[in-house]
């Protein structure tokens, strides 16, 4: 996403639902938190909100999860 970055970490920043982004080094452009009340609020913010955002290519999702002790 040479040249775009910048914009569209503006757009997912301003996304409601995503509590942090930043510009990362590396095989990703962008690294961006989000927070929804289940997983399938999460896919409909990824699909609906993320992925159309202007320069955005692709996304990985990984889901944060207790580790049991």
């Amino acid at each position: 996403m040479p040249g775009q970055a910048g914009d569209a970490l503006a757009r997912i920043q301003s996304i409601p639902g995503v509590s942090l982004a930043h510009a990362v080094t590396g095989p990703t452009d962008i690294i961006a938190f989000v927070e929804a009340d289940n997983m399938d609020a999460l896919g409909r913010l990824i699909v609906s909100r993320i992925q159309q955002a202007p320069g955005v290519t692709r996304t990985t999702t990984c889901v944060v999860t207790p580790i049991p002790r």
